[in-house]
């Protein structure tokens, strides 16, 4: 990042670098992740994703992951009698939570030195928090209503910052991320978080999601990286085309924030959070 790309991340909250991962570092990442998928006896877990009432559908499978590697289907990936409508690999909607930490292969890549000279002026102290792969597969890739990443994990001060790495093109026909130029600079709005065991979406600041005219999408092809503001509201349509849109994130934290007790994702003292 040179001085032109810092004022930009500070002025729009997203900044899009073209060609930041080789086609050799993606293609080894969805390698990586096929295999995952292979491995995954879905008897193990029959948990869905989805951002259609969230807390409602966030079970101990999902709760229970942020140290773990687990897989997470598709809201729409079963019929009515529970069956599979499409072979497992069609069926996955994200791969989560752990995996820069877990895996090797992932690992490697979260933690090489370009995602490190991304994060540096950005944050002080990384720790590197969550990391999810995604699959957004065709007909069935689930839409993403628009929030904001702050609202799962707050810090004081506020401290999030997303890195989304495209492993295929994301255009409008797919599923590509929008998001709200300056939307950063708005409240925050919900708060994801967990009391008793159970999951809620609070809602804090009653400003309005922004509407067409405010937000904008993000066309980019393979090996982009899209570093977005934990505040800057964004979401994703679903993907009815016969392309799937890979993306591979990570959510970063200052280490010198105080991050809350109440945030769903909790690293315990057998792995806790680490950085670069």
């Amino acid at each position: 990042m040179n001085a032109q790309d810092r004022h930009r991340f500070q002025d729009d909250g997203f900044l899009v670098l073209p060609g930041f991962a080789s086609r050799r570092q993606v293609e080894t990442l969805r390698r990586r992740a096929n295999e995952i998928v292979a491995q995954f006896d879905p008897q193990q877990g029959r948990s869905i994703f989805t951002t259609r009432n969230q807390a409602k559908h966030s079970d101990d499978y999902f709760l229970g992951s942020a140290d773990k590697i687990r897989c997470f289907f598709e809201e729409d990936a079963f019929d009515e009698n529970g069956e599979l409508k499409q072979p497992k690999e069609l069926s996955i909607n994200k791969i989560g939570h752990a995996l820069h930490d877990l895996d090797a292969v992932f690992e490697r890549f979260s933690r090489n030195a370009g995602v490190r000279a991304v994060a540096a002026p950005l944050t002080v102290d990384p720790l590197l928090y969550q990391s999810m792969y995604i699959f957004k597969q065709p007909q069935i890739g689930g839409e993403v209503n628009c929030h904001q990443d702050e609202s799962f994990f707050q810090t004081d001060p506020p401290s999030d910052v997303t890195f989304w790495f495209a492993l295929e093109n994301a255009d409008r026909t797919n599923g590509c991320l929008w998001v709200q130029p300056g939307g950063h600079r708005t409240p925050l709005r919900e708060r994801f978080v967990i009391c008793d065991g159970q999951a809620s979406l609070e809602k804090i600041d009653s400003t309005p999601w922004p509407d067409a005219d405010s937000i904008v999408p993000l066309e980019v092809e393979q090996g982009a990286l899209v570093v977005f503001h934990g505040r800057l509201p964004h979401y994703s349509a679903p993907n009815r085309s016969q392309q799937s849109r890979h993306a591979y994130t990570l959510h970063v934290v200052d280490g010198r924030a105080k991050y809350s007790a109440l945030n769903w994702l909790q690293r315990g003292p057998h792995l806790p959070a680490r950085g670069f």
